[in-house]
């Protein structure tokens, strides 16, 4: 998995000309024609030139014509008028949202980087992801672009390195515009999103896609040393480079996921959108910022166990159980393995920290667990810390 940052750049690229050389040929004695549609003409044409390993263009144009013979030219016509209003769809979306979307740009004495934000405060409060806004320190110069282009200072408020997530805040700002949240519990797969940010430095840039899937487990490292754990909402819709802690939103223009990571098949620096993108929840990330403003940290739902990274196990193998916890009161122990909290599979150590995060503080949720030794299963039900 690769973080979403400003210094994957796009490699060179390119396609070479491949020309093809046909030779004449007397014709063969008439015979009947075969006739076939326009359709299959044109799917012929584009079979023949992938065939040939050339590309050949195809231009349609819409034709009018005046019945007397007389030539219409559209150079010479007044283009059409442009639409009153945005339509419905991703073109209303677009023009709801953008307002609230802002591009980030971080640089100390050493370093820069950029990425995007969504404003939460109309005083200027905009939320984003902490690997966008760590790269800098503390003391980093943060610029904060509108999508009218006004340029504005901000300053870091605060950030939490194993969720992602972090606030800045825009100075002396007042009456901006604010991204609404949606309820991301209620996001189903296959349901339409949008996603806004500045891919690449190319601010205010919109695309489209489909939830893929929820509750992703996803790992990354921001190459400092740090990582986070997110319990992802995948995505198809093209995320790249510069769109972390850019909106996902949906068809109502409201934010259900802040986009966060992206997975490349690139084992280099490069990276790009290959289709799987992943968001941090809405719901999630609005509870950690709103801890990160009041408080300057963020705090988590706790289970009370340290898990080991086994390959070989299907779920997640209770290490150790620490003493006083809600795990012990449970009745939870050394070798035991997590196989499912309430109606979610748990195949690993990851998607257990994962689930448990992002349960409620003082949530009572029923672990499936099995002996190792034993293989039985049995029922738990714990009741997480309280923040």
């Amino acid at each position: 998995m690769s973080h979403m940052n400003d210094e994957t750049t796009p490699g060179p690229g390119g396609y070479q000309p491949v020309t093809s050389t046909y030779q004449w040929q007397a014709p063969e004695p008439a015979k009947e024609k075969r006739r076939v549609g326009l359709g299959t003409a044109l799917a012929l044409m584009l079979a023949g030139s992938v065939a040939s390993g050339s590309v050949v263009g195809l231009v349609v144009a819409n034709t009018a014509s005046t019945g007397s013979g007389e030539v219409v030219n559209s150079l010479r016509e007044p283009s059409a008028p442009a639409p009153e209003a945005p339509g419905d769809g991703v073109e209303k979306v677009a023009a709801d949202v953008l307002p609230s979307v802002v591009s980030i740009q971080v640089a100390n004495r050493t370093s820069a980087g950029e990425g995007s934000g969504s404003i939460i405060s109309s005083d200027g409060y905009v939320l984003t992801n902490h690997h966008v806004v760590s790269g800098g320190g503390n003391n980093a110069f943060i610029q904060v672009t509108l999508n009218d282009g006004r340029t504005l200072t901000a300053d870091y408020v605060a950030s939490d390195a194993a969720t992602d997530i972090a606030v800045v805040k825009i100075r002396d700002a007042s009456d901006l515009p604010v991204v609404q949240f949606g309820d991301s519990d209620e996001l189903s797969v296959g349901q339409e999103v949008v996603a806004i940010g500045s891919p690449l430095g190319l601010s205010s840039t919109v695309t489209y896609g489909i939830v893929s899937a929820l509750n992703r487990p996803v790992r990354a490292s921001d190459g400092g040393g740090e990582s986070s754990l997110i319990d992802a909402i995948q995505t198809d819709a093209a995320i790249n480079p510069g769109n972390s802690g850019g909106p996902l939103v949906d068809m109502d223009g409201n934010i259900i996921g802040m986009n966060s990571v992206i997975a490349s098949l690139s084992s280099g620096g490069e990276a790009g959108s290959i289709g799987l993108g992943f968001a941090i929840p809405a719901n999630f990330a609005k509870r950690v910022a709103d801890q990160l403003i009041s408080t300057g940290g963020a705090a988590h739902p706790m289970l009370g166990v340290q898990v080991a990274a086994r390959q070989d196990v299907k779920g997640a193998l209770i290490a150790s159980v620490e003493p006083d916890s809600p795990a012990q009161q449970a009745g939870l122990n050394p070798g035991d393995v997590v196989t499912r909290v309430d109606n979610r599979a748990i195949d690993n150590s990851d998607a257990l920290v994962a689930a448990i995060r992002s349960q409620d503080f003082g949530q009572t949720v029923t672990l499936e667990v099995q002996q190792q030794d034993t293989g039985q299963s049995r029922q738990v039900e714990v009741t997480l810390t309280a923040e």
